[in-house]
């Protein structure tokens, strides 16, 4: 019975926000949408956020560095 309920809530949970768009898909020819339209994401940059979470990224390998050398060398 649990996994008859996790199932159907597994279920619920990926079909029910398409079920609940607020916005028209971009490929819907009848919201002006389709060949010629804006592309998918509306061409937003992506470059500064992407710089961020490297660097975030290899910040946090060094610490990891750092604290596993320290733990060696104690």
């Amino acid at each position: 019975m649990k996994k008859l309920v996790l199932i159907s809530l597994l279920i619920l949970v990926i079909i029910i926000p398409n079920l609940l768009t607020a916005q028209p898909q971009p490929w819907d020819p009848a919201w002006n949408g389709g060949e010629g339209a804006y592309p998918i994401g509306g061409g937003a940059p992506i470059g500064g956020g992407l710089l961020i979470l490297l660097s975030l990224a290899i910040g946090y390998g060094v610490r990891k560095i750092y604290e596993a050398r320290r733990k060696v060398l104690d």
